[in-house]
């Protein structure tokens, strides 16, 4: 009949941002309470009248404890992008979801970001529990809900730019015994610091996750 998929949250969305009211580092040590509705697709053959938002009903209600159950934490708050050009956003609307304004257009690349915008979309969230925007702002009360801010921001020109600044770094290893390239372990020790990991345990924790 249908699929509806999750997955991780957007890494950033200033509509949503804005909406739940938190500062940068709240943003990104608890961007993993958020799960974002990637796909929601019924087939041809089955557009039936209620049956978007009955699916998206049954979905929420259930999303909480599978979250839990899979990846250990609550997951508050869900969000979805939906394109303007082909979709109006009725089905979410019919099952309460909340339009809270429209992305800037960029896309994801593997390079950081598209340079130039392209369609902006529609952004819709979804409380699954009472206050979840205050929830998301104020003190956690389990250490399990927090995964560590970064203390700086880096702009997208900044994150484009450590992989040239990495490479031009010489080597000072010896070749016997060289499992990974200098570069490789240089963007993954920036990240372990920026995520204030601390110990070699934790170090590789980080990186095999």
């Amino acid at each position: 009949m249908a699929l509806c998929g999750f997955c991780s949250a957007a890494w950033k969305c200033t509509a949503r941002d804005r909406r739940i009211g938190w500062d940068f580092r709240l943003h990104f040590d608890r961007l993993k309470l958020i799960a974002n509705n990637s796909r929601f697709l019924i087939l041809p053959q089955w557009h039936f009248p209620s049956l978007g938002s009955r699916v998206l009903g049954l979905v929420a209600r259930r999303m909480g404890a599978d979250w839990q159950t899979r990846f250990g934490h609550p997951v508050w708050l869900l969000e979805t992008f939906v394109d303007p050009q082909r979709f109006t956003g009725t089905v979410y609307r019919a099952a309460n979801w909340t339009e809270v304004g429209f992305t800037k257009g960029y896309l994801r690349t593997r390079q950081g970001y598209s340079p130039e915008p392209q369609t902006p979309k529609r952004v819709f969230t979804y409380p699954l529990v009472a206050g979840a925007r205050a929830k998301l702002c104020g003190p956690l009360s389990e250490s399990s809900h927090r995964s560590g801010a970064p203390k700086m921001m880096m702009s997208a020109e900044h994150m484009r730019a450590l992989p040239d600044f990495f490479c031009a770094i010489p080597d000072p290893r010896r070749a016997q015994g060289r499992r990974h390239r200098l570069p490789t372990v240089l963007a993954i020790a920036a990240g372990v610091i920026l995520c204030e990991m601390r110990g070699y345990k934790a170090i590789a924790g980080w990186a095999q996750s």
